[in-house]
Order: C-alpha cells, then sequence, then structure tokens
C-alpha cells in the first residue's frame, strides 16, 4: 500500500468496533504517527440492568479498543468524558423527548464530543489530525472548499449523522474506512490479525443497552408525567395514556385501543398532552420546517431544490428548501413523505454531496 502519511500525527477515535480499529491499523500502514483514543462516556452501572450487557461503548469495549492498540503498536489513552457527554447528550435527549420531540443522540454526540472534545483532545496531543471509523468521505474541490460524501458502502453510509461538521472540522478529520464496502473492512481487519475482525455491531442507544426508552427516561424523571388523552384528528377521545414521552410519530404498538382499523401516533400536542393517532395514510406531509440548520456549502439562492433525508436509513427524496430567518429552512416535498418527526434531523443533499442539515421543528400540511 502507498505511504501517504509522512510520519503526520493523527489522533484515531477507538470505539472497540470493527470500523475504528481498521481505520487505525490502515493509517499506521500509510505512514501516520497513530494515536488512539478511547472516550468513556457512561457509567453502565446507572443502567441498573445486572443482566444486560453493555452494548456499543461499554467497558468491552474500551478493553478491546485497548487491546487492539498493542497489537498494532500504538499509544492508547483512555479519556473520561462521562460529565461533557452527561450534560452535552444525555440531559438533551431527556429534555427532548418531554418536550414532545424524538432526539437524535447519535448526532449530537458526533456534534458536540466525538467532533468538539476528541479535536481539542488531538490539539493538545499535537496532532494536526483527527480520524473515525464512519461510513462517509471528504474532498475537497478546486475552490478548496471541503465537501462531505456519502459513503460508498450505501447500506452502511453515515454521513445523515454527520451534517453538523464545519469546514475547520472536515480540514483536520479522516474517514478511512469511507470508500470502503463493509466486508472489505472485515477482509482488511483479518489481514491485520485485528481481534475486532468478527466481532458483531451494536444498533442500540449506547446509554440504553436494552433498547427500552420508557424505562431509561422514567428512570431520568420519574413517572406517571405528562399523562392526557389520545385523541383523533377531530379531537375525538379514544382513550388515555401515561405521559406523551412514550410516543413518537409513527408508532402504532402500545396504544391500548380497540378500534375497527390500526392507528398510527400522529403527534403530540405539549400544551394539552394529547397523542394524536389515525390512519396510516394520514402520515403524510407535504413538509417540515428546520432549526438550526449548517451549511457546509452554502447556498446561492433563497430557495432550491435538492433532496434529503428525514431519517438515517431512508433515500434521499426530492424537495424544494427555502431559507428562513435565523437559520432556518422551510421544506417542500415533492411526494408528501410519512413519518416527518419532530426532534430528528433532515439532512440535505446534492447526489453524494452533504449541503448541510437541520433540526425538525414542525410539520406543514399544505405546502409552502
Amino acid at each position: 500500500m502507498v505511504t501517504q502519511g509522512n510520519g503526520r500525527r493523527v489522533v484515531v477515535a477507538m470505539s472497540g468496533g470493527v470500523d475504528s480499529s481498521v481505520t487505525a491499523a490502515l493509517l499506521k500502514e500509510q505512514g501516520y504517527e497513530v494515536i488512539g483514543i478511547s472516550l468513556q462516556l457512561w457509567d453502565h452501572s446507572r443502567n441498573q440492568l445486572p443482566e444486560v450487557g453493555g452494548g456499543c461503548c461499554s467497558l468491552d469495549d474500551l478493553h478491546d479498543a485497548r487491546r487492539v492498540a498493542e497489537q498494532i503498536g500504538i499509544p492508547f489513552y483512555l479519556v473520561n468524558a462521562e460529565e461533557e457527554f452527561r450534560r452535552l447528550v444525555v440531559d438533551d435527549f431527556v429534555s427532548e423527548y418531554f418536550a414532545g420531540r424524538t432526539p437524535n443522540p447519535c448526532t449530537r454526540c458526533n456534534e458536540r464530543v466525538k467532533f468538539g472534545l476528541l479535536l481539542q483532545r488531538a490539539r493538545e496531543l499535537g496532532a494536526e489530525l483527527l480520524a473515525t471509523g464512519h461510513y462517509a468521505r471528504i474532498r475537497r474541490d478546486e475552490g478548496g472548499r471541503y465537501r462531505l460524501l456519502a459513503g460508498l458502502d450505501h447500506n452502511k453510509d453515515q454521513s445523515y449523522f454527520l451534517f453538523t461538521l464545519n469546514q475547520e472540522q472536515l480540514s483536520r478529520t479522516l474517514f478511512p474506512v469511507g470508500g470502503l464496502a463493509k466486508p472489505e473492512v472485515r477482509l482488511l481487519a483479518e489481514r491485520f490479525g485485528l481481534r475486532t475482525a468478527a466481532k458483531g455491531e451494536s444498533q442500540e442507544v449506547c446509554f440504553i443497552p436494552d433498547d427500552d426508552y420508557v424505562r431509561f427516561l422514567e428512570q431520568e424523571r420519574g413517572s406517571g408525567l405528562l399523562s392526557g388523552a389520545i385523541v383523533d384528528m377531530a379531537g375525538k377521545i379514544l382513550g388515555r395514556h401515561q405521559g406523551i414521552y412514550r410516543y413518537t410519530v409513527g408508532q402504532r404498538r402500545g396504544l391500548g385501543i380497540a378500534h375497527p382499523h390500526p392507528l398510527h401516533v400522529l403527534g403530540v400536542n405539549v400544551a394539552t398532552h394529547e397523542v394524536i393517532v389515525g390512519a396510516k395514510e394520514e402520515l403524510r406531509r407535504q413538509g417540515l420546517t428546520a432549526t438550526g440548520v449548517n451549511w457546509i456549502i452554502p447556498p446561492v439562492a433563497k430557495s432550491m431544490e435538492s433532496s434529503c433525508r428525514i431519517r438515517y436509513r431512508q433515500r434521499p427524496v426530492p424537495c424544494v428548501v427555502t431559507l428562513l430567518p435565523r437559520g432556518g429552512a422551510a421544506v417542500k416535498f415533492v411526494t408528501p413523505e410519512p413519518g416527518v418527526t419532530p426532534g430528528q434531523a433532515v439532512v440535505f443533499y446534492d447526489g453524494e454531496t452533504v449541503l448541510g442539515g437541520g433540526w425538525i421543528s414542525g410539520v406543514t400540511e399544505d405546502g409552502l
């Protein structure tokens, strides 16, 4: 393999998984001076789940990261970031649910911890670069701007979670596995003899390893809060619920209502504590509004045609984006989309290039 690192120092965020392990091994092979860092984000004893494994970012993961660093012969540091993670990610997660929104903790973690705290640690260690195992790519265009591109493996592409990055962060970031497919990464791990080569992937939120959001939220804030009525679109009361934080847009299970047709959660009314339900076809929306929009590639006009994703696994869909004051945007879908969920991210694309994204704040019924 061609040596291209030229001894430049790079910090690799090592999670203990196969992707970050291969990232570290590849960069060392390419001639970089590699330093491994793992973040201790959460004390899993807080979960009070003795029979449930730690999941992502568990103690086992941290041990695997250290052992991989030893295998490939690089220095390794463990940084306790529990206080920052609690304040910047977990508290936000809980507050959003109790405000009637469905948060996206992985994006918040990338924004506030991985590409905030870790870049700071990299500077302190004299490293000019930070590398992660994300399936995304970075390319510099002819004008000198850095572009964030989707990963080549569309089944693993993680560019949706990275829309908050700015030009300075992109200039100092490497995504070595972003141009590879997952099976290729596994084969590289085997070639390097890494202990994580066959390690499975964790899908749950790292601080909720049993995936029971309600249990976690009530452990944090208490139960019996924000209870109220379950109503249809006309306001007819169909039943009662034990807290709006228990429900998210599109949810069908757990409503506890006898009805001749399947019902789905269409939204919640925070002011009245009502959960609004209806038929599946009523989930479709003409558009949405977003706040806190970050533009990696700034728009050249107030309104533009684009494509967007409103959830991670979704393929980009065509839309028209109109800029609003104070960093907002209004989005009109070419074809009405189901499952528009306040609190989630909307990410804008031009082909494989991420233009930017923001946080869904509301839905629009009749377009712009």
